[in-house]
């Protein structure tokens, strides 16, 4: 049992999972999962072998328990035409390098949840992939009744882009799971029929707007021409009536004013 008021001043260290973190990595997973793992994906996480993980411990626990695991990630890397989410991702299909990370499990002891832990775990996993020039997306699975994990992932900016039925088997039973999709390094979702739909319709809009503006603005510049072509028609007229008076020499006040349009 964790003192909570030792949470308080606890030293959180993140740091690659090990071979000596095997009976902890199985105990949380017992603890936190209704899926059973095999003894061989233990033994695979801390040794390293086609999967990538993370550790969390808290330097601050006493008696020998500073280095042992309060929270962990694993993931592995896989090829993109090989994933379940090919169709999910705008990628070249001549390039066999392409890849993604699957997010295999995600766990924090319940000590230490809500603060910041699980997504520092995540912000690593994206960062890793990231730092893969191939690599399309980030990306995993959430039983549809985990609606924390669902929220979490959200909050995380993953996309949730499709429900799948009876996916997960557990105790005699099914259950849908929900995939999300985190893309990285320009990885994108092709355009639906949808998306290519709206994008025409936009661009209609655009241009529609653009040819409108531009009639009425040539609406206006005939207007204003039409405008400066009367007045200088109506000036012409005052002024001829204006010489015809001063050879007579009767000059009224109104006159004197509309004579000034000429100048």
């Amino acid at each position: 049992m964790v003192d909570p008021r030792a949470l308080r001043s606890s030293t959180i260290v993140y740091r690659p999972i090990k071979p000596s973190d095997l009976e902890a990595l199985e105990q949380i997973h017992g603890d936190l999962f209704p899926i059973r793992y095999e003894s061989e994906f233990f033994l695979n996480v801390v040794n390293g072998r086609d999967i990538v993980s993370w550790g969390v411990v808290d330097c601050s626990r006493p008696e020998g328990q500073s280095d042992k695991l309060i929270g962990f990630v694993t993931a592995r890397v896989v090829l993109a035409k090989e994933s379940e989410i090919g169709d999910l991702l705008n990628y070249d299909p001549l390039r066999i390098d392409q890849t993604l990370i699957y997010i295999l499990t995600l766990g924090v002891v319940e000590a230490y949840r809500n603060r910041g832990i699980a997504s520092s775990l995540i912000r690593e996993v994206i960062k890793y992939g990231s730092s893969i020039p191939t690599c399309q997306a980030v990306y995993l699975h959430v039983i549809s009744y985990n609606d924390p994990a669902i929220y979490f992932y959200k909050k995380m900016a993953f996309k949730c882009v499709r429900r799948l039925q009876d996916f997960y088997y557990i105790r005699g039973r099914h259950y849908d799971s929900y995939l999300f999709v985190y893309y990285v390094n320009g990885g994108r979702s092709p355009c639906s029929p949808l998306d290519i739909v709206a994008a025409v319709a936009s661009y209609m809009r655009s241009l529609f707007k653009s040819l409108a503006a531009k009639v009425w603005k040539n609406e206006d510049m005939k207007i204003a021409s039409s405008s400066r072509s009367s007045r200088w028609s109506k000036c012409k007229e005052t002024n001829c009536l204006l010489l015809a008076t001063q050879n007579k020499r009767i000059v009224s006040p109104d006159q004197s004013v509309g004579c000034q349009c000429v100048v």
